[in-house]
């Protein structure tokens, strides 16, 4: 229910914010297409679709129609209003999902790479494929089977996978390596195709077998494997037959632990949507041959629009990449568009995809599980919210600062003796990391080596870059002591920023000094911040500061990696950029291709056998003087 104050209020802001518009809406196409809502500054802060231009983005300027807080806030800052036509609502739908992921809008629903989710990735390209574990999806060709929860839950499938099919177990590189089978061929578990003879009928059997079950499909698996132990009983083929034996306990005994949720063994997900003032939690559960086979949810905090424009955008965005669609996604919120969104969805999976909105039976005890699940996440994440900001006013109040420390910026620097010198900023907003922001510099001081000339370098090449995709930060910690904090100052007075934001500087504890925690750091005061009973305000401060230090480290080490490899392979007579680029692509490591004999590398194209030699013998050379250098 709307309270008159509200209607009151987005009637006077509407009526604002209409005149600019008027003479746009009275001549805008009532044809499908795409609206673009920005801000003064031109950039886009919402991308909506329609059947109708005309009647749907009159729809926000309508005086005396209610809108929620969102929507409300976003309308205030509208200065420019595009549209594009498209020939149908199909096309209309397309583009909006496309340029979505484009320009990523403040107040659109918008899926964030799925770094978070670990998959199972199945190569198909090779001649033996394999399990690995990866956390980013790509178009290579490959089967993803996922995501998992946790990095828990995908390490205990894949080790029951080991253990009961005949897998290989190693990676590509070491697979080209080996001149005899591991252990794991010793002991029974893999069939050894680095190095023995493979039936690929035999090794296809298997990759089926292992798709079949982390497909869901363990009850119709259970049951080939119980006729393939029978028939082989039956030809007194007695050890193949306890293999099947063993094969088939293992796999009845995970399906004991699968909860079965429908009868009808469909493939099918269930999507709940709850919203409670800006957080919007989307819980889906997957449902595999009627098991449950699990759950994740995604969470929103300043998305616009209706319930089902929302379910409808997110679908389109969940689905359209590489995600597996199953036959039916039950939904929590009937769509408008539902014969748009299920074409869409078909399309993309080349069978019938249907959506349902059920309201009893089976599906609907499913559905209320979804939802269930996405109130406790949605209440989760307010305690989550709650918490933080506690923590970040507590730490505004111990650090005497003028504004909310919304946003927090760390610098850390790392070189080798002075070589390679690099930077990084890691970026904490509203108390969690904020990886997108995340940069890395190549520092170019190249003098002795100097830290506070590090920091002086880095944070004058950020603190000069100001704007929407680099705001300035509420604090700005860097790490080291009172001459680091003496620095940035400088820096700070010199670029007219000093009076922006607070600056602090965090110091390692020193316990020959008896120090019992690490130290902070303000501007004009010798001693440091003495945090009381606020004791979890510093840790999370050292959260951040070890968060700088671990981007900043890993980088450095990566540049030095890259370094060296490129020095070694350009001291070898025949190797240019063409071949280096192969080699390292192709091994990926110097260690990887000191390991490879020559024959190995002549396969490769452009390495003749004489230059396969050559490296080989070079990389010893340079192998034995390193070990001569360490004596």
């Amino acid at each position: 229910m709307h309270k008159a104050g509200d209607q009151i209020e987005s009637r006077d802001t509407l009526q604002n914010t209409e005149a600019p518009f008027a003479q746009q809406l009275r001549n805008m196409s009532s044809a499908p297409g795409v609206y673009i809502f920005k801000d003064q500054q031109g950039k886009i802060l919402y991308i909506g679709k329609a059947k109708n231009l005309k009647k749907r983005v009159r729809s926000y300027f309508q005086p005396g129609r209610p809108h929620d807080a969102k929507t409300r806030a976003l309308l205030t800052k509208v200065a420019v209003l595009e549209t594009i036509i498209t020939h149908t609502e199909k096309e209309a739908l397309i583009l909006e999902s496309n340029l979505i992921k484009q320009h990523r809008p403040r107040y659109n629903i918008h899926l964030k790479d799925d770094k978070r989710y670990p998959f199972l990735r199945l190569n198909m390209a090779h001649a033996f494929p394999n399990l690995n574990i990866v956390r980013k999806i790509k178009n290579d060709g490959a089967r993803y089977f996922g995501p998992y929860a946790s990095s828990a839950a995908v390490r205990q499938t894949l080790k029951f996978i080991h253990k009961t099919f005949k897998l290989r177990k190693c990676r590509a590189k070491t697979f080209m390596g080996r001149s005899r089978p591991c252990l794991n061929y010793q002991m029974g578990l893999c069939l050894g195709p680095c190095c023995m003879e493979v039936d690929p009928n035999t090794y296809a059997e298997i990759v089926n077998e292992v798709t079949a079950f982390l497909l869901g499909r363990t009850p119709s698996l259970i049951q080939k494997i119980k006729n393939q132990m029978s028939a082989a009983a039956e030809v007194q083929q007695y050890e193949r037959a306890a293999v099947y034996r063993d094969k088939l306990f293992a796999l009845e005994k995970t399906l004991e632990k699968q909860i079965s949720v429908t009868t009808d063994f469909k493939d099918r997900d269930a999507i709940s949507m709850v919203t409670d003032g800006e957080l919007s939690v989307f819980s889906m559960l997957r449902v595999r041959g009627g098991f449950l086979l699990g759950g994740r949810q995604f969470v929103f905090d300043a998305a616009v629009g209706s319930a089902n424009e929302r379910m409808s955008i997110f679908l389109r965005q969940l689905y359209s990449g590489l995600q597996e669609v199953p036959e039916q996604i039950l939904v929590s919120h009937a769509l408008d568009d539902a014969s748009f969104v299920e074409s869409f969805l078909s399309e993309h999976r080349g069978a019938k995809v249907q959506l349902l909105n059920p309201q009893r039976g089976e599906k609907a005890r499913l559905m209320n599980m979804a939802d269930q699940n996405a109130r406790k996440g949605l209440n989760e994440q307010k305690e989550l919210i709650a918490s933080h900001r506690n923590l970040l006013q507590r730490l505004e109040k111990r650090l005497r600062m003028d504004q909310f420390p919304k946003r927090i910026e760390c610098f850390d620097n790392s070189n080798l003796a002075g070589t390679l010198p690099v930077s990084a900023m890691v970026v904490f907003e509203n108390g969690q990391p904020l990886n997108r922001a995340y940069r890395h510099y190549k520092l170019h001081y190249s003098g002795k080596p100097d830290d506070y000339a590090f920091m002086a370098e880095v944070l004058s090449r950020r603190y000069r870059q100001r704007g929407d995709k680099m705001p300035l930060p509420e604090l700005l910690l860097v790490d080291g002591g009172k001459g680091q904090l003496n620095v940035a100052l400088a820096v700070l007075h010199g670029l007219g920023l000093a009076e922006k934001f607070a600056v602090a500087g965090i110091a390692k504890k020193d316990e020959a000094q008896g120090d019992m925690t690490d130290k902070i750091y303000l501007p004009n005061r010798s001693n440091p911040v003495n945090f009381g009973k606020d004791t979890d305000a510093l840790l999370f401060l050292q959260r951040v500061r070890d968060e700088a230090h671990r981007f900043a480290i890993g980088f450095q080490r990566r540049r030095r990696a890259k370094v060296s490899m490129q020095s070694i392979l350009d001291g070898i007579n025949g190797i240019g950029a063409h071949r280096k680029r192969l080699l390292l692509q192709h091994y990926g490591s110097i260690e990887a291709i000191k390991k490879t004999t020559a024959e190995e590398l002549s396969q490769l194209p452009g390495i003749s056998h004489r230059l396969a030699q050559l490296i080989c013998g070079q990389l010893k050379k340079l192998s034995k003087a390193s070990e001569g250098e360490s004596t």
